[in-house]
């Protein structure tokens, strides 16, 4: 078998029957098999694809085991050559798996890939390369010496952003959004180390595959990621679970250092942890005594753009909904237009979601218009004809 995919999910049904579809596209050809690991999801998750992708192998938790922890349960049933650590919240080209199992087989010394990540307005994510978070590294980033200085190579390193995200490039961390793991290289190095329940797994291993001699890779192939549809990043435990990700990592890889250089770093996680919960606290506490309002929403219009005989049923669940809509038929002409001419129909100070029927669009088209001229209020919308379920990156409207 050439290659297993593995996606934990949590309570997000929607966004990962949609990824699912991708993903069939994508495997189209490929010697696969898929493993979905459920942690003990209340929306019905599992009943609800188990009948639409009978194909796939279904793991249902009775507890929240956390993404390393789930991950490994699939990992010592998986029998591809490959492994993919996939999350649900993404969409994925229908020629990236291709691309990355064709670079893999011509790079051997290559442990792990990742790819380019994109935003819902077509922006990359930083977070496709990204260095070590040596204590060097990791205080560039925490006082802002990053942001202010990409280009650097030294400033910079936390997201290298000095690489070119146009061609293949060795990087250090590999997203846990989309990692593609040789299977040889984690029987060698062990899996995710399981003391991480949610978030520094991905980076821990891809340092011990880089201790391990292997390299980690970036490739421009292209997938969505929704960056956390089924996180809570405004909760409490979203802040205790990330910065006790980066204390474990610490305390695993660099403990040998001096006192007089930990010292300052961990002090540094702990209060950025404990300004973090401060500012989450006083907000709430402002909005419950009333000094302020709840951030008010921007207009939000939506440009359809749907084959004819979609048209009616695009109209008849925006008019069910009370969506500020417009329709665009996709025939020949009006299918080669930019996204940005399309969200020209409507409010340029709204947030303009461009829904496109995936009847007739390829995903991997819908993310090239996107990435071509990212625009920060224009944002990719889905629409499955056969559901009738529009997705964005804030909502499910059905």
């Amino acid at each position: 078998m050439k290659i297993t995919v593995i996606i934990v999910s949590y309570n997000v049904k929607y966004y990962l029957e949609q990824c699912l579809i991708s993903l069939k596209k994508a495997l189209h050809g490929i010697d696969s098999e898929v493993f979905v690991v459920d942690n003990h999801s209340r929306d019905g998750s599992m009943a609800y694809l188990r009948k639409r992708f009978n194909s796939y192998n279904f793991v249902v938790s009775n507890h929240n085991l956390g993404f390393a922890r789930a991950n490994n349960l699939a990992i010592k049933r998986s029998k591809g050559e490959y492994i993919l650590l996939l999350n649900p919240d993404t969409i994925v080209g229908e020629n990236t798996i291709r691309e990355c199992l064709s670079f893999m087989d011509s790079h051997p010394l290559a442990g792990g890939l990742g790819v380019k990540m994109l935003k819902c307005d077509g922006e990359k994510a930083m977070e496709s390369r990204r260095g070590l978070p040596s204590p060097l590294t990791a205080f560039y980033k925490m006082c802002g010496l990053c942001s202010k200085y990409p280009n650097s190579r030294r400033f910079g390193k936390y997201y290298m952003s000095y690489l070119s995200w146009d061609k293949p490039e060795k990087i250090e961390v590999i997203s846990g959004a989309y990692c593609l793991l040789r299977h040889t290289a984690i029987d060698k190095i062990g899996m995710l180390d399981e003391d991480f329940f949610m978030y520094g797994e991905d980076i821990d291993l891809s340092y011990r595959l880089l201790k391990g001699g292997y390299e980690n890779w970036y490739l421009p192939s292209t997938i969505l990621h929704y960056k956390g549809e089924s996180t809570q990043k405004s909760s409490f435990r979203y802040v205790h679970v990330f910065y006790e990700a980066m204390l474990i990592f610490f305390r695993k890889h660099y403990r040998h250092l001096n006192f007089w250089i930990t010292l300052p770093i961990k002090t540094a996680i702990y209060v950025k942890a404990f300004f973090a919960l401060s500012k989450m606290l006083v907000k709430r506490s402002e909005i419950m005594v009333g000094f302020i309002s709840p951030q008010r929403e921007r207009e939000v219009e939506y440009v359809f753009v749907c084959s004819e005989r979609n048209v009616r049923s695009c109209r008849r669940l925006a008019d069910d909904k009370g969506l500020s809509s417009h329709f665009i038929v996709a025939d020949g002409e009006h299918k080669s237009l930019t996204h940005v001419e399309r969200a020209n129909l409507a409010n340029s100070s709204a947030v303009v979601y461009v829904v496109y029927d995936i009847s007739i669009f390829r995903y991997e088209e819908i993310l090239a218009m996107f990435a071509d001229n990212p625009i920060d209020n224009v944002r990719i919308g889905t629409f499955n004809p056969k559901n009738r379920i529009i997705i964005t990156d804030v909502e499910v409207i059905r």
